[in-house]
């Protein structure tokens, strides 16, 4: 595991690069607010991701944040049905067909702020090439990291597709 200053200078240079992918993320049309995008840096043999997303539903009560459910999904298009607008977007990405919440399309959850989300982390369960043309999806609940296959985390309620960025 890096030290201290190498993590200080490693996230320096990465947020100074172009990241090797990227997903626009829309919610679906009973979330037409929800917009935004997840980066994916290649760092130590994995993905630094970032997510910046705002639209999203809020609460206005005291002690009623939000939390969605995040995660790649191994199908290619945001597209779907009447009952669900991402249907195609498929299960969570899992090529090693471990138990949830261990797929590598596991994430953290988005933690809304007053509709808005900001969240980077690292995970080494895939690089950057490995996920483009899939999906990135978030649910209206958050995921309980128990229930299989998937987390219990609720209706998709956006999503974005992965694509490499060749600038």
């Amino acid at each position: 595991m890096p030290m201290r200053t190498e993590l200080n200078e490693a996230l320096s240079t990465i947020l100074q690069m172009i990241p090797q992918a990227y997903a626009f993320i829309r919610g679906s049309e009973a979330y037409p607010d929800i917009n935004g995008a997840v980066y994916f840096y290649p760092i130590w043999e994995g993905t630094l991701i970032i997510a910046d997303v705002y639209g999203l539903p809020r609460e206005t009560e005291p002690c009623t944040g939000r939390i969605f459910g995040f995660h790649i999904h191994e199908g290619r298009s945001c597209t779907g049905n009447s009952q669900d607008p991402f249907a195609d977007t498929g299960s969570h990405y899992n090529p090693a067909d471990c138990r949830h919440p261990e797929h590598a399309g596991d994430f953290p959850p988005l933690f809304g702020n007053d509709g808005y989300a900001l969240t980077m982390f690292y995970t080494n369960r895939f690089v950057p090439e490995e996920v483009i043309g899939h999906t990135v999806v978030i649910h209206d609940m958050p995921d309980d990291f128990r229930t299989q296959p998937s987390g219990d985390s609720g209706s998709k309620i956006a999503c974005g597709e992965i694509e490499a960025n060749f600038l």
